[in-house]
């Protein structure tokens, strides 16, 4: 994270309503978001089946850097565009390898459940790093994340060898990847603002998909079929270049810790699908799903306080 010195003045606070700039179209833009990274479950799962995830994940993040250089090159750059790029980039790209890894080594539902526990290590992480309080909405409303996670994700599943009792190295591996992921949102919450999101989000992009491409040639790229072309083109546009573009749009306007909050409803949105696709929740599957909208509006209304800056962390 940049010094004390790079902190800007008291900006605008974000305008009401749904004009440009405003809290109402960063919460949607987050919601659009979720749904998209939400999109790539079945996706991706029918790819990975066929190829080494690494080299995918560098297809899929190179094809959204492409999408995205057009409108990229004709904006201006910002002061410090490549490095707080980089430092986002690689966040996320930990957390993508460090999540690719841990699913080899346990269930889909572990993997949910952990990777979303960065709805609590956020508002934690901003904490720490402004010693400050969280809000108590952000920790009622996080709680009530996880307890919805856990009944979403407590689906029963077939026993498999990659699902030991305790906590395994898939477990572990999947933790780390929490904590990756809450740290890009906690970066970009607290750089986002100062660039441009199209030219900001493709330097991200770059970097994931350069350096998964490089670790992908030992893997190898054999398995590459018209179908997984596809599936890296879809993800690629779709559920990584608009979709980044939109969290980084939402979060220039709305404070990390409930952009972590409306980020959740991809596990929600996943769900979804799969039951479209045939897959059942069950009682206690839709429950989870109802209790994270419960926590979502909760961290969105109780106990709102005058209109924040985006210029600090945790401003919820």
């Amino acid at each position: 994270m940049t010094g004390a010195g790079d902190h800007p003045g008291p900006a605008a606070a974000p305008p009401r309503g749904w004009g440009p700039g405003s809290r109402a179209r960063g919460t949607a833009a987050l919601a659009v978001a979720a749904l998209l990274f939400g999109s790539t479950f079945l996706v991706v799962k029918h790819a990975v089946a066929r190829v080494d995830p690494t080299p995918f994940l560098g297809v899929r993040f190179l094809i959204a850097a492409a999408v995205l250089w057009p409108l990229a090159r004709r904006r201006s750059a910002t002061p410090r565009e490549l490095t707080h790029g980089l430092l986002a980039g690689s966040a996320l790209l930990a957390g993508y390898l460090l999540q690719t890894y841990g699913l080899q080594r346990t269930t889909g539902s572990r993997s949910a459940f952990i990777t979303y526990l960065l709805v609590v290590i956020v508002p934690l992480m901003e904490a720490v790093l402004l010693r400050r309080r969280p809000r108590l909405a952000a920790l009622v409303g996080a709680a009530l994340a996880v307890a919805g996670l856990l009944l979403l994700t407590s689906v029963p599943e077939a026993a498999t060898s990659a699902a030991p009792h305790g906590l395994g190295w898939g477990e572990v591996l999947t933790l780390l990847c929490a904590f990756f992921f809450a740290a890009h949102i906690v970066i970009l919450g607290r750089v986002a603002h100062h660039h441009d999101p199209v030219r900001f989000t493709m330097v991200q992009l770059l970097v994931v998909g350069l350096v998964c491409s490089v670790l992908g040639v030992g893997a190898g790229y054999h398995g590459f079929d018209g179908s997984v072309w596809v599936a890296a083109a879809f993800t690629g546009v779709f559920a990584t270049a608009v979709a980044f573009v939109l969290m980084v749009s939402g979060q220039r306007v709305v404070p990390a810790s409930r952009a972590a909050l409306l980020l959740i409803l991809e596990p929600v949105f996943a769900a979804l699908l799969g039951y479209a696709n045939g897959d059942r929740l069950g009682v206690r599957g839709w429950l989870g799903a109802a209790v994270i909208l419960v926590a979502i509006v909760l961290a969105d209304t109780v106990h709102h306080p005058a209109p924040e800056t985006a210029s600090t962390i945790g401003a919820s």
